[in-house]
């Protein structure tokens, strides 16, 4: 091979390989921009942005949307209205009828036959929260109105797909902090879209539930409604939060599940923090409450 032609193949295979790796360069994630990078992001070094993130998004949309107050409203996800508990009721004695000696069977009839009774508060979730939507704008009529005592719940469904609802009914906004679970959790379908939210990190989902709040209206619920109560009765009572209505809905229940004159009798509660909630029974009520107590910025 003459010098002449070795050159020139070289200088072929040199331009290709120039070729791929100027390809590589440009598509390779450090060419990225760093907000453009999603494995860079996702990284576990990058966790702090990624709550930054939480922090500012909805905060930015919230005040784009004019949003001034809020109030929230918390329950069991599995508290569905009488309709549908009443089908689930009727599965389960389907199930029972079929094999009347499992033990399975009979305590999931049970459970049903309370869920159909535990519907009653779906009603008044949505009740409430219409009365608080319709009633509680300053701006009552206007276009888009509802800024002020909006409705926010976690976005799914049972007791917070009820409270959404009762804002879409009365033609208001409400608000969906929707998070990020193992299992499939879709955010239901009463949430104004542009005020609807999804989060990974739940300490960052509760920071935005008190944020703008001036009231809280909490409906019987199971862990997660527990949680959120003591963390809004936490924050009262070291005053961390100002002062603002706390409601327990359903005197019976909240009675029964917590036992707060044993707490203050032991010596663990001060006699006074009693007096950071009250029990509401009926939506007007519960409304009622919220109306007269509650300040008019968080």
């Amino acid at each position: 091979m003459s010098s002449a032609a070795s050159d020139s193949e070289f200088l072929n295979n040199d331009e290709d390989q120039v070729a791929r790796n100027l390809d590589q360069i440009i598509h390779s994630n450090t060419y990225k921009l760093a907000h453009q990078d999603l494995d860079l992001l996702n990284s576990a070094s990058m966790r702090g942005v990624r709550m930054l993130l939480e922090i500012s998004k909805p905060e930015l949309q919230l005040e784009e949307a004019g949003i001034r107050s809020t109030i929230i409203v918390f329950g069991g996800a599995r508290i569905q209205e009488r309709a549908v508990a009443e089908s689930s009721l009727e599965q389960s004695l389907m199930a029972l009828s079929a094999d009347p000696d499992s033990s399975q069977h009979q305590r999931r009839v049970h459970k049903a036959r309370k869920l159909v009774e535990l519907s009653a508060f779906y009603d008044a979730a949505r009740e409430f929260a219409f009365l608080a939507s319709r009633h509680g704008q300053p701006e009552e009529g206007t276009t888009p109105g509802c800024s002020s005592h909006v409705i926010v719940t976690g976005g799914g469904p049972g007791i917070m797909e009820a409270a959404n609802r009762g804002a879409f009914d009365a033609g208001c906004r409400s608000i969906g902090l929707n998070i990020d679970l193992p299992h499939e959790q879709y955010p239901n379908p009463y949430i104004t879209p542009d005020l609807c939210f999804k989060f990974n990190y739940f300490a960052l989902r509760k920071f935005h539930f008190v944020m703008h709040s001036v009231g809280a209206v909490l409906f019987p619920g199971g862990f997660g409604t527990l949680d959120e109560l003591f963390e809004v009765l936490t924050l009262r009572q070291v005053g961390a939060k100002r002062a603002m209505p706390i409601i327990l809905f359903g005197t019976e229940y909240w009675s029964r599940v917590i036992d707060f004159d044993f707490m203050a009798e032991s010596g663990l509660i001060d006699d006074e923090d009693r007096q950071l909630f009250q029990f509401a029974d009926t939506p007007a009520e519960a409304w009622n409450l919220i109306r007269e107590q509650a300040p008019s910025r968080p």
